[in-house]
């Protein structure tokens, strides 16, 4: 029996599956994050064989064997018959060139398929059939797949110029809404107080000096939610906002598939989608306004089921498995 490896590489983590040819899941891994345009290429591949040897390793009452090392090279030989990435980034030319030329060389396996994250998501969401998903999480995107199978893409242009009600926008704002406190330019709100707190500053001006990394403002997107949970008139706007950002994707897509007056299903994924109710109702609501047929629904798949999924139908892909297809 040939066993199908998963890789999902994001901004955040990376989890490796392993799964047999009836997507009976034998091995699971986890390790940092791989995205090869922030972490460089070490470090990605440094983690892709962390989460892919844990997957691997034998456990008792499964038919898998163990992993094996070549020379000491981080090489993982054993029974693939395909191996499908996703990674963040992945749709750089240059990128996708020199981590799929790795990942053939490290992990051998009859295939390969290098994508990207969202393109996992889009799997798992749809498999083949025609729809609209849309991501939020550390960054935004949406993509339509049509009739024919054809892939269109709306927005994840990347942080600062994109991303718009994404987890990263989120902390922005209210990094943002803070400020205009401080300075008495914007309302009162206690994202002030609480953002002083969560970063130590002695007061919030200080947070320009600070200077949050990027991911470090995405994961202030909680302490947005739990506010506007509580009441903070700010703190709901900007959630709001966020919800009619994300329906601006959708409908876009809408628009660019003819696809107004169908019936269709729209898949929300991505952390910001999964914890606030209030975005994804402010995001089904416009939606529909635009689309009536629409159905909307959140994802419940993990993306990596995407890529076991991808890698077990990997040779009746109607795309070259040499080409990143989102």
């Amino acid at each position: 029996m040939g066993y199908f490896l998963g890789i999902d590489g994001g901004a955040t983590r990376t989890t490796a599956w392993v799964a047999d040819a009836r997507g009976r899941v034998v091995g699971r891994g986890r390790a940092g994050p791989s995205n090869p345009v922030k972490a460089g290429y070490a470090a990605v591949q440094r983690e892709i064989l962390r989460a892919a040897q844990a997957a691997i390793r034998p456990r008792r009452g499964t038919p898998w064997r163990a992993p094996t090392i070549v020379n000491r090279q981080p090489t993982i030989g054993n029974r693939l018959e395909a191996v499908v990435a996703g990674l963040s980034g992945a749709d750089h030319p240059t990128v996708h060139r020199d981590i799929l030329g790795w990942l053939r060389r490290a992990i051998p396996a009859r295939r390969h398929l290098l994508t990207t994250d969202a393109a996992l998501v889009l799997e798992a969401a749809l498999g083949e059939a025609p729809g609209i998903i849309v991501i939020s999480g550390t960054g935004s995107i949406a993509f339509g797949r049509d009739l024919r199978g054809h892939v269109l893409r709306a927005g994840g242009w990347g942080i600062p110029y994109d991303d718009f009600g994404s987890g990263y926008d989120l902390g922005r704002r209210a990094i943002i809404a803070a400020l205009q406190d401080y300075d008495q330019r914007g309302p009162h709100t206690v994202l002030t107080e609480r953002l002083r707190r969560h970063f130590r500053l002695k007061s919030i001006p200080r947070i320009v000096v600070r200077a949050p990394a990027q991911h470090e403002v995405a994961a202030l997107f909680p302490l947005v939610l739990e506010a506007a949970r509580q009441g903070d008139p700010v703190a709901r706007q900007l959630c709001h906002a966020a919800g009619e950002d994300l329906a601006r994707l959708a409908v876009t897509l809408v628009r660019r598939l003819g696809w107004r007056r169908r019936k269709f299903p729209v898949v929300c994924a991505g952390g910001v989608f999964k914890a606030s109710a209030t975005i994804r109702r402010v995001f089904a609501r416009q939606l529909r306004a635009y689309a009536p047929g629409t159905s909307v629904r959140l994802l419940r798949r993990e993306p990596v089921e995407g890529a076991l999924d991808l890698a077990r139908r990997l040779p009746s892909l109607r795309v070259p498995p040499d080409h990143s297809w989102v």
